[in-house]
C-alpha cells in the first residue's frame, strides 16, 4: 500500500490531539486510583489526587515500554498507518470516554483507544490489517483482568480476616488507614505504568509513519511528555466517576479497600510486565467486587456491576464505529 506523506503541522497536531486523549485518561480514570482511599476517609479528594498524579509519573522509572510496543506495533499492521488512520483512532477514543464520562460510567479509556485503531485500520485496509496475536491478548485481558482482580480480592480479604481475627476493630481500623497510602500508591503506580504507554505507542507509531522515528526506538520526549500529561489529568481528577467505583458496587471500610487495591495493583504490575493494554477501569470494578462478594455476596449491588459490565462490552464495537466514521470524515476535509 502505497505511504501518504505526512506534514510536521500535521505530526504536531495529531500529537496534540494524542497527548488531549492522555490528559483526558488520567482525568477520567482518576477515580480508579483514589476512589477507594477518599471513599474510606483516609485523604481528602485533592489530597488524594496529588499522590495518584505523582506516582502515575513515577511510573516512568519503573516499567520497560512492553505496552507501548504492543500498541505502536502489535495491534494494527504499521504499513496501513498514516495521519488519517491515527486521527479516526484518537477521535474515536476520546468521543467515547466524554460520552462515559458525561454520564459517569467508569469505561475503559484503553480500551476505547484499541477500538479506535480496530476501527480506523478495518476502515481504511480491511480486517486483514489487524495482528492477530496483540488483539487476541487485549481483548481476553477484557475478562482475564477484572477475574484476577476479583479472585485476588477475594483472597487477600480472607487472609486478612484471619490474620487480624483477634484484633479490636479500632486497632484494624487504624493499621489498615496507615496501609491505605501504600496501596493507593501502587495503584497509581500500577496505572500511570500501563495507561501512559498507550499513548505512548499511538505517538510512536504516527512518528514511524512519518519517518521521524525509528521502528526499535521510543523517542524519550514521547514518553516524558506521556507520562508527565497522564498525571496532570489525574491531578484534575474525575469526580463524576469517584462515587460509583467508591461506594456504589458495595461499601468500602479500610481495611477491604486495602485488599482491592493491592489485588488490582497486582493485576495490573503483571499485565503491564507481559506488555498487555488492560483497563484500569475494569481491573479495580473486578476487585472490588471480589472484596464484596468474600463478605457477602449480597454486599455487592449486582446490578451496579451488571451495567458497568455492558458499557464495558460497548466500548471497544463504539469506539471502533466512531473511529471508522472519523477517518472517512478525515479523508473529506483534509
Amino acid at each position: 500500500m502505497e505511504a501518504v506523506p505526512i506534514s510536521l503541522a500535521v505530526v504536531v497536531v495529531l500529537v496534540l490531539i494524542a497527548l488531549a486523549f492522555d490528559f483526558m485518561n488520567g482525568f477520567h480514570d482518576a477515580a480508579n486510583a483514589i476512589a477507594t482511599v477518599v471513599s474510606t476517609r483516609v485523604l481528602k479528594p485533592h489530597q488524594a489526587v496529588m499522590l495518584a498524579a505523582f506516582f502515575n509519573f513515577a511510573a516512568l522509572f519503573v516499567f520497560q515500554l512492553k505496552v507501548a510496543t504492543t500498541v505502536g506495533r502489535g495491534i494494527i499492521d504499521p504499513g496501513v498507518v498514516d495521519h488519517y488512520v491515527v486521527f479516526g483512532a484518537l477521535v474515536g477514543a476520546i468521543a467515547w470516554n466524554v460520552i462515559t464520562w458525561y454520564y459517569g460510567i467508569p469505561s475503559s479509556s484503553s480500551h476505547a483507544l484499541i477500538g479506535g485503531l480496530v476501527g480506523a485500520a478495518v476502515a481504511k485496509a480491511g480486517i486483514w490489517s489487524l495482528i492477530a496475536p496483540g488483539l487476541l491478548k487485549t481483548v481476553a485481558f477484557i475478562v482475564i483482568a477484572p477475574l484476577l482482580g476479583f479472585a485476588l480480592g477475594a483472597a487477600f480479604l480472607l487472609t486478612v480476616s484471619w490474620l487480624f481475627v483477634r484484633s479490636t476493630p479500632a486497632r484494624t481500623d487504624k493499621w489498615f488507614r496507615r496501609m491505605q497510602l501504600v496501596t493507593c500508591s501502587l495503584y497509581s503506580l500500577g496505572h500511570g505504568g500501563n495507561d501512559a504507554q498507550k499513548t505512548v505507542g499511538i505517538i510512536w507509531m504516527l512518528l514511524i509513519a512519518a519517518g521521524l522515528a525509528a521502528p526499535d526506538s521510543v523517542p524519550r520526549w514521547v514518553v516524558i511528555a506521556c507520562y508527565l500529561t497522564i498525571a496532570l489529568g489525574t491531578a484534575f481528577g474525575g469526580w463524576r466517576i469517584v462515587k460509583t467505583m467508591g461506594q456504589r458496587i458495595t461499601k468500602l471500610k479500610p481495611y477491604n479497600a486495602v485488599c482491592a487495591e493491592l489485588s488490582g495493583s497486582a493485576t495490573l504490575f503483571v499485565a503491564t510486565g507481559l506488555g498487555i493494554p488492560v483497563s484500569t477501569t475494569h481491573t479495580i470494578a473486578g476487585a472490588i467486587t471480589g472484596v464484596g462478594a468474600a463478605q457477602s455476596v449480597s454486599a455487592v449491588r449486582w446490578g451496579i456491576a451488571g451495567n458497568l459490565v455492558l458499557a464495558w462490552v460497548l466500548t471497544i464495537p463504539c469506539s471502533a464505529f466512531i473511529a471508522a466514521v472519523a477517518w472517512w470524515l478525515g479523508l473529506q476535509v483534509f
